[in-house]
C-alpha cells in the first residue's frame, strides 16, 4: 500500500505546483514549452542559434508596440490605432528623409535626424488626440482610437497615394535596420532600452502607479487625488511614442516607407498583452510577462514559417491563441477567487 499512497502523493505535488504556477505566472509559461516543442520537432533548425537570434530581432517590433498597448490597457482601455500609427511614421518619415536628402545630397545625418522626427511626431500627433478623445470629451477608447485608425490610414494613403516611398539614405537601413554590434541586431539594444525606460516608468514613478490605480478603479482614483485625465492622456501619447519608434525601425529594415504596415499590429499587440496576463479591464500586468508574450507570438510566427503554413491560417492561429488566453485568464481568476473562499 505504501507505493500507491506515494504515486499519489507525487502526482497530486506535481498537481499542486502546475496550480501554483498557473496562479502566479499565468498560461505564458506553458503556451512557450508547448510551442517550442512542437516546432522543435517539425523542424530541426528552429532551436539553432542563428534562427533564435533571428526571432529575438523580428519580436522587437511586435514588443516596442506591445509595450504602449499595455499602457493603454492598464488604464482601462486600448489603442486600435497602433498600425495607423506605424503606417503614418513610415510614410511621413520616408517622405522627410528622402526630401532632404534630395536637396542636400550630403548631408546624411541631417537627412536621417529630420526624418526620425518627422515620423515619430507624426505618430505622437495620432497619440494626442487618441488623448485628448479619451481623457478630455471622455470618448470611448474603442471609438476614438478606430475612428483614428481611419484617418491615419486615410492620410498615409493620401500622401503616397499606395506607392511606397523611396529615396531615403542607404545608412539609415544599414544602421537601423541590418546594423550589427557585437552579433547582436541593433533593435533588439533599442527594444532593451525601450524597455528599461518602461521598467522605471511603471514601477518607480508616480505616472506609473497612477496607470494601475486608473484601470482598477477611476473613480477612486479621481477622490484620491488622481489627476485622471492627465494620466489617461500620457498613457495614449506614450503608446503612440512606443509605437512610432516602432515605425522607424521597421521602415529601416524595409528600406522603404509604407502606406500598408501594420494591418495586423492591433491584434498582434492586444493578443502579446493578454497573453502575458495584462487584463482587458485593466488595473494588473507585469512588463516582462508583456515582453515574453510577444516573442511568443514571433516565435509561433517564426515556427509556422519554417513549417511552411500559409500567412493567412497564422492569422487564425494568432486569434485562436488570444481566445485562449482570455478563458485561461478568467480560468485563473476564478481559481484565485475559490481559492480565497
Amino acid at each position: 500500500m505504501a507505493e500507491p499512497l506515494e504515486g499519489a502523493k507525487r502526482t497530486r505535488s506535481v498537481t499542486e505546483w502546475m496550480q501554483v504556477a498557473f496562479v502566479r505566472l499565468g498560461v505564458l509559461p506553458f503556451l512557450l514549452v508547448i510551442a517550442v516543442v512542437i516546432f522543435a520537432l517539425m523542424s530541426g533548425k528552429f532551436l539553432s542559434g542563428q534562427n533564435l537570434i533571428n526571432v529575438a530581432r523580428q519580436s522587437t517590433y511586435l514588443t516596442m508596440v506591445a509595450m504602449g498597448q499595455m499602457l493603454a490597457l492598464l488604464t482601462g482601455g486600448f489603442d486600435l490605432s497602433v498600425g495607423t500609427i506605424l503606417a503614418l511614421t513610415s510614410v511621413v518619415g520616408a517622405m522627410a528623409m528622402s526630401g532632404v536628402i534630395a536637396m542636400y545630397p550630403d548631408a546624411v545625418v541631417l537627412a536621417i535626424t529630420v526624418g526620425i522626427l518627422a515620423g515619430v511626431g507624426a505618430g505622437v500627433a495620432i497619440g494626442i488626440v487618441n488623448g485628448a478623445g479619451v481623457a478630455l470629451f471622455n470618448v470611448s477608447p474603442f471609438m476614438m482610437t478606430i475612428g483614428m485608425a481611419s484617418v491615419g490610414f486615410g492620410i498615409a494613403l493620401f500622401l503616397t497615394g499606395g506607392v511606397p516611398v523611396y529615396g531615403m539614405p542607404d545608412s539609415f537601413g544599414k544602421l537601423l535596420g541590418f546594423g550589427q554590434l557585437l552579433g547582436i541586431p541593433v533593435p533588439i539594444y533599442v527594444t532593451g532600452a525601450l524597455m528599461l525606460f518602461m521598467y522605471v516608468l511603471l514601477n518607480w514613478t508616480r505616472m506609473g502607479r497612477y496607470f494601475y490605480a486608473i484601470g482598477g478603479n477611476v473613480k477612486a482614483s479621481r477622490l484620491s487625488g488622481i489627476n485622471t485625465r492627465l494620466n489617461l492622456f500620457m498613457a495614449y501619447v506614450l503608446c503612440a511614442g512606443l509605437t512610432a519608434i516602432s515605425g522607424i525601425m521597421l521602415t529601416a529594415r524595409l528600406e522603404s516607407g509604407e502606406a500598408n504596415i501594420g494591418a495586423t499590429m492591433p491584434l498582434e499587440s492586444i493578443a502579446a498583452c493578454v497573453i502575458g496576463g495584462v487584463s482587458l479591464r485593466g488595473g494588473s500586468g507585469r512588463l516582462i510577462n508583456v515582453v515574453l508574450g510577444a516573442i511568443f507570438i514571433g516565435l509561433v510566427q517564426n515556427g509556422m514559417n519554417l513549417a511552411r503554413i500559409e500567412s493567412y491560417l497564422q492569422t487564425v492561429v494568432i486569434g485562436v491563441l488570444l481566445i485562449l488566453a482570455v478563458v485561461a485568464d478568467q480560468a485563473r481568476l476564478r481559481f484565485v477567487a475559490s481559492l480565497k473562499d
